[in-house]
């Protein structure tokens, strides 16, 4: 996983629009306690599973749970999601409680950000007023030489443009943070949409709504069409230089270490130094470029463009970045094409979850330190750890066996597996937010003096060495990674309950859940991105010709599986998601062996009239469950790396053998897949 800036992914990610609704006072529910390890009433045993398991085992629940108006898409994530949501809103309710709380403690903190962001009145009223002295800065560039200077600032505020810089592991030095300077600057969701014929009336769109934000932020309509006009242009001409999703999926691609002397001969008009400097980067010799050639013809885009549209771009990047922010009027035009338009989502989410969603994302530790106590238990921790250590093993005696790797890189492959660094619940030090000033004052201030806190902790880490105990999610996110720099596969709390983990379950749906979910993090390690890692987190090569060209032909057979997937008139990318795919399939081998281990498994006890074998392959069609509207679809097979929920379960399936066995599949079932034709990987 990449290190990026969480905060000003979540602000972008967050479409706001003010409303006077108030947020519950508690949790409408309560926190889970018992809850059925299969849900039987959730599938639909009409159906043969040997033709469709996604929806033998999902479909009363798709039926049952239609997408709420306010969301694109609707799964097991997103209920887990919901209910953190109220529990993250009673540790607010609570802490808030304190009106006299210190100024700098947490609980001030908190309950101010909260409720800054709740003060609709005050926002409205403020309109886009508190971007004007962003404007008037722009405003002020009067020479192409002092962009660097302004685009420093502008970054380091949390406005985007032109391309992304930020520090992270040197992926050949995997003990060192260096500085990393990657493409960027487009509005869309990828580049091709500026580039594919297909999507011709999307960009009309986009420039009616780049127009319409201008217009709320104060300048005449005609005026405002001509500008977007003129940013679409100039966005394609980034566009045009950018590297597709798939190429940047190519980490020996994206890593081009250069002086800085190198860097500036390659841009001889964009000062560098006076850029890194205002950005607040501490001076440094040698930086990664992401990729070379924009950042090269970046320097000739900007000298050919008129100095009045570079100004415009750069006060729309202002705009676009701030519109969850500000008032009603900006809010809902954002969410018009970005949510509505673009994926499809019918309605914005209450203010009082938007809100909560960026004060979790900006005091994330914080708020998470009280989560883990009240909703975390020591327990809980220890059985995924057990769990943990059997899939270790797992993966370690298939690495033994595999029939097309040399005994020489078996080796090096355990090695690497020995060496995993595990994570598990909630980082052992805290973060702390001393530094960071909240006040009531505004909703907006608060962001980007969070924004500017983050920047401050991120830029002082160019040049030292890595610190092995930070965490890249909090400990209520819902969801798990890999780091192939760190070595490390890292569970937050808050993924470990129903359906992927339940301490009241039998051990086959555990390991079909939250065991696949393991086994996918550390799979990761060996896919065809972190397969190129070795134990240390280098970008090191540890393969012999012989097992790279044996793993990449197995790896191909794996992307015409996907390929051939069509979900609603819908391929899937089977380059684009091969590595969250290689993750799927070598999680359920993995996960399946660690279960074997297990004494329940070889007592083959049924339960609800299933074999532990078919409870483990149900556990795993459950936890994907998820209904997805036809935008979302479409959006997620041009940009996800990850395959729909459905391709997940049925195709990953069709590959594993013993998913045959447990429901009897023949070639004249629509989930079978020729022998020689399944991907067997790891």
């Amino acid at each position: 996983m990449k290190k990026q800036n969480l905060i000003a992914m979540m602000i972008l990610g967050t479409m706001a629009t003010a409303c006077t609704e108030k947020a519950p006072e508690k949790p409408a529910q309560p926190a889970r306690e018992v809850v059925p390890a299969i849900e039987l009433s959730n599938m639909d045993t009409s159906i043969n599973p040997a033709d469709d398991f996604f929806r033998f085992a999902n479909n009363n629940w798709l039926k049952n749970n239609p997408i709420p108006e306010e969301y694109t898409s609707y799964g097991a994530f997103t209920e887990i999601d919901q209910h953190n949501e109220l529990l993250i809103q009673d540790i607010i309710n609570e802490v808030s409680k304190d009106a006299n709380a210190a100024q700098g403690s947490v609980a001030q903190k908190i309950r101010d950000f909260y409720n800054a962001g709740m003060d609709s009145v005050a926002i409205n009223e403020r309109g886009y007023s508190e971007l004007k002295p962003y404007f008037e800065k722009v405003d002020a560039l009067n020479d192409k030489a002092d962009l660097a200077k302004l685009l420093g600032y502008l970054h380091s505020e949390g406005f985007s443009g032109f391309f992304n810089a930020g520090g992270s592991t040197d992926p050949k030095n995997a003990e060192m943070v260096i500085m990393h300077l990657y493409q960027g600057g487009l509005s869309l969701p990828d580049r091709d949409y500026y580039l594919d014929e297909s999507t011709a009336e999307m960009r009309e769109k986009y420039v009616e709504h780049i127009a319409s934000m201008f217009q709320l932020t104060g300048t005449d309509a005609e005026a405002a069409k001509a500008k977007a006009q003129n940013i679409l242009a100039f966005e394609t001409q980034l566009a045009e230089k950018s590297m597709s999703r798939v190429e940047r999926r190519d980490p020996d691609r994206t890593y081009n270490k250069r002086t800085f002397a190198e860097l500036q001969q390659s841009t001889p008009n964009f000062k560098w130094d006076v850029y890194f400097q205002n950005a607040g980067a501490p001076t440094f010799d040698s930086l990664n470029v992401g990729m070379p050639d924009f950042i090269a013809a970046l320097d000739g885009i900007i000298q050919n463009a008129d100095m009045g549209i570079i100004k415009d771009y750069l006060k729309w990047k202002i705009i676009h970045n701030s519109a969850s922010l500000l008032s009603d009027d900006l809010g809902t035009e954002n969410f018009n094409f970005y949510g509505n338009y673009l994926y499809g989502q019918e309605v914005q989410q209450p203010r009082w979850r938007r809100v909560l969603n960026t004060t979790d994302g900006c005091l994330g530790e914080a708020i998470g330190q009280i989560y883990v106590e009240k909703h975390f238990p020591a327990e809980a921790k220890e059985k995924m750890e057990h769990l943990i250590g059997n899939l270790r093993i797992a993966l370690g005696e298939r690495i033994k066996r595999l029939d097309w790797m040399t005994e020489e890189t078996k080796a090096k492959a355990l090695h690497k597996l020995d060496c995993f660094n595990v994570k598990v619940g909630y980082p052992n030090k805290w973060k702390d937010y001393t530094k960071y000033e909240v006040m009531p004052d505004s909703y907006f201030q608060n962001v980007h003096r969070a924004i500017r806190f983050e920047n401050e902790i991120e830029m002082a880490k160019i040049g030292k060495p890595v610190d092995k105990e930070e965490w890249f999610m909090t400990p209520q996110t819902v969801n798990a990674y890999y780091s192939p720099e760190m070595n490390e596969i890292v569970f937050p709390a808050a993924i470990l309950q129903p359906p992927f983990f339940n301490m009241d379950a039998d051990d086959a749906v555990n390991y079909g859940g939250i065991g696949v979910v393991i086994g996918h993090e550390m799979t990761h390690g060996f896919d065809d991105q972190g397969c190129k890692y070795d134990e240390k987190g280098n970008l090191n090569n540890w393969w012999t010709e012989e097992d790279a060209t044996r793993f990449k032909e197995r790896t191909q057979q794996l992307v015409k599986l996907f390929n051939e997937f069509e979900l609603r008139g819908n391929h899937i990318n089977g380059e684009l998601t091969l590595g969250e795919n290689i993750a799927d399939l070598g999680g359920l081998n993995i996960a399946w062996d660690a279960y074997q281990m297990t004494d329940e498994a070889k007592a083959n006890q049924s339960i609800d009239g299933f074999t532990p074998a078919q409870r483990f392959f149900i556990s795993y069609g459950t936890i994907w469950r998820n209904n997805t509207r036809d935008k979302a679809l479409e959006r997620q097979v041009k940009e996800d790396v990850h395959s729909p929920a459905e391709a997940r379960v049925n195709r990953t399936l069709g590959s594993m053998p013993h998913f045959y066995e447990a429901f009897e599949i023949t070639p004249e079932n629509k989930m079978f897949i020729a022998p020689e034709e399944r991907a067997a990987i790891w």
